[in-house]
């Protein structure tokens, strides 16, 4: 048995290849590889009245924002890799951040909610 670890997409994994004999007649199927424990999101009920939308699909690479934050007008909630570029996505308005609904690496589409406000 050998042991690698292996990054796929940005998520690591750690995966153990078992050698066999030329005659064997069919290889055993490896285990799935576990995906990594992201953190916790925001409760489904924990709602704000405000949504902060991503304006185009990509993928999180920083959440700046946690749950309980004031933030104003302007400020950068997470940031979005879209094309090879990265993009601020900012508060619109003042309030305080009720939920956050994305975690670093993930892909988020057009119009997905990367977090809500009580304005």
């Amino acid at each position: 048995m050998k042991r690698y670890n292996i990054t796929v997409n940005g998520n690591a994994y750690d995966v153990t290849v078992e050698e066999v004999a030329a005659d064997a007649a069919a290889p055993a199927a490896a285990p799935a590889p576990s995906a990594p424990k992201a953190a916790p999101k925001a409760a489904a009920g924990a709602q704000g009245n405000v949504k902060i939308s991503a304006p185009m699909p990509g993928t999180i690479v920083e959440v700046k924002a946690k749950v309980g934050d004031k933030v104003s007008n302007g400020t950068v909630i997470a940031v979005l890799e879209a094309m090879k570029m990265e993009n601020d996505i900012v508060a619109d308005r003042d309030g305080v951040i009720a939920s956050i609904a994305v975690n670093k690496g993930d892909s988020v589409s057009t119009g997905s909610v990367i977090a809500t406000l009580n304005a």
